[in-house]
């Protein structure tokens, strides 16, 4: 693929990402983040392993753009689940900290694809994560709760401190009011550098000895 073709290919996916982000978000918010994030993982793990399996261009544009539609809304709905189980005086630090993990996820991948790719081939660390992907979503429905209330182990007290978090979580947003927040437009303008950063950087799977990527027009 030229660069043009390979613009597109990281571009569908974002562009997908973003129209159904807001939707995804408002389902985790009537439904619960249980279902909606289990839900994402499984359909990440789907379209990771279908990507190794094409090897035309138009099924990859295809996959990509559905990998985008599933997978979005996965940070506005661990943005619920932080609301529902923290009290406000604890959620900055407790979604910094799943910002943080996801990134060292992103650090920790490329010292478990390689050796992959170097003992197999580059198509079986796609299908290593995507059967990892379900494992996870399978673990994560059967511990997680939507509430404190539904969770075994919680304390009275615990339960006390996260009272009328679901209620004050499900409130439309005061536009107007934080338009007006200087917090909200930092945030904003942190996600724009991250994101342009990701998009600037991709992580391009790389020629080793014997196969590559190989996608050509049809």
């Amino acid at each position: 693929m030229g660069p043009r073709a390979w613009g597109w290919v990281t571009g569908i996916f974002t562009l997908s990402y973003a129209a159904f982000e807001i939707p995804s978000g408002a389902l985790g918010g009537r439904i619960g983040p249980r279902r909606v994030l289990a839900r994402i993982v499984l359909w990440w793990s789907a379209f990771t392993s279908l990507t190794g399996v094409v090897s035309g261009y138009y099924p990859l544009l295809l996959t990509r753009f559905s990998f985008g539609a599933g997978e979005a809304g996965a940070f506005p709905n661990a943005s619920i689940a932080v609301a529902r189980w923290f009290p406000v005086q604890e959620r900055s630090r407790a979604f910094g900290i799943s910002l943080m993990a996801s990134q060292l996820g992103g650090a920790i991948a490329p010292l478990l694809v390689i050796p992959i790719q170097i003992h197999y081939e580059w198509r079986a660390s796609f299908y290593f994560f995507g059967i990892l992907g379900v494992a996870w979503s399978a673990a994560w429905y059967w511990w997680f709760r939507g509430s404190p209330a539904e969770k075994a182990g919680v304390t009275q007290a615990e339960l006390e401190e996260t009272r009328g978090l679901i209620s004050k979580a499900q409130h439309g947003l005061p536009w107007k009011i934080a338009l007006q927040s200087r917090n909200l437009w930092a945030v904003m303008g942190l996600g724009y550098c991250y994101i342009y950063n990701v998009l600037l950087f991709p992580i391009v799977v790389p020629h080793l000895p014997g196969e590559g990527p190989r996608v050509q027009r049809k």
